[in-house]
């Protein structure tokens, strides 16, 4: 389909959609840029890339393809670096866990060239990142979404839809909006409450003994505190206003729990507890170790 890809981020995310491509795809050349050069290298070392461009502008320079795996905070200047270098008949597409902000910076620094613009977000990771951690079963199964904008052509929207294809992904579409507010709901606010219980227990005077004696459950509700902070630090920024509520939502009911538990309400308690019990049995998820 492709015959070079620029992949900016050769981590998990990138390192990932190389690997499962070259299933595929054994041909298509993987030009890497990043800008922890040690990562870089260590990707080449792995053969997840063929060859590391010394900026932006030559990752860019052969490219059909142009993968944006980076934290969204960086994709403005990134775009910024690449325009003029572009080839006319180049695709961009990224892996940014918002999309908003992501859209909003492309249409600023791209101009008319937003429509070879195709955003895009896998709904699949892991909790460890860089090149290592990448594997080219990641995508297997699991959704991923495109937002394509009024100005794509359908070619360019069908071109991406087969490149996750290849990947093992299951692709589906949906407003931009629409993902930043589903996606504050079921990815972005569990990352944050599962940093911030981690946090509460390490700041705590008998720290040393609590996480010598938590199990399972606080292993499993805090597995993706392990996940990238820069990513999520500029997720919670990006998509602030959908998170922000999403954060008001469960404060609401957490205060009703604290309540229940103060007032001994055991009929509310056990309530709640049904409720999600129930719904969380019957949910089928995607795939294991799924940290969109």
């Amino acid at each position: 389909m492709f015959h070079t890809i620029a992949l900016f981020g050769t981590g998990l995310i990138g390192g990932s959609f190389a690997l499962a491509l070259r299933r595929r795809h054994p041909a298509t050349r993987m030009v890497g840029f990043d800008r922890d050069l040690d990562a870089a290298r260590r990707a080449l070392e792995l053969g997840v890339i063929d060859t590391i461009a010394a900026d932006a502008a030559e990752a860019v320079r052969d490219a059909d393809l142009v993968f944006l795996a980076v934290p969204v905070a960086q994709v403005p200047s990134l775009l910024g670096g690449i325009v003029d270098g572009l080839r006319d008949d180049a695709l961009i597409t990224d892996a940014g866990s918002t999309k908003g902000d992501v859209v909003a910076a492309a249409r600023a620094k791209l101009g008319p060239r937003i429509e070879r613009f195709v955003p895009g977000h896998p709904i699949a990771g892991r909790e460890v990142h860089g090149p290592d951690a990448a594997l080219a079963t990641l995508y297997d199964g699991r959704a991923v979404i495109l937002t394509p904008l009024a100005e794509n052509a359908p070619q360019a929207i069908a071109r991406v839809q087969a490149l996750w294809a290849d990947c093992g992904a299951r692709v589906t579409t949906m407003p931009v909006a629409q993902h930043d507010r589903v996606l504050a709901a079921v990815s972005h606010l569990p990352h944050m409450l599962s940093y911030a219980l981690v946090a509460q227990i390490v700041d705590s005077a008998d720290a040393a003994l609590k996480l010598g004696l938590a199990g399972a459950g606080f292993r499993d509700f805090t597995r993706i505190a392990a996940s990238s902070p820069e990513m999520w630090r500029d997720v919670a920024l990006a998509n602030r206003e959908a998170l922000l509520a999403e954060l008001d939502d469960y404060i609401a009911l957490v205060a009703g729990l604290r309540a229940s538990i103060a007032g001994s309400d055991g009929e509310a308690l056990e309530a709640l507890f049904d409720k999600a019990s129930r719904a969380r049995s019957a949910w089928k998820p995607a795939g294991p170790d799924v940290s969109a």
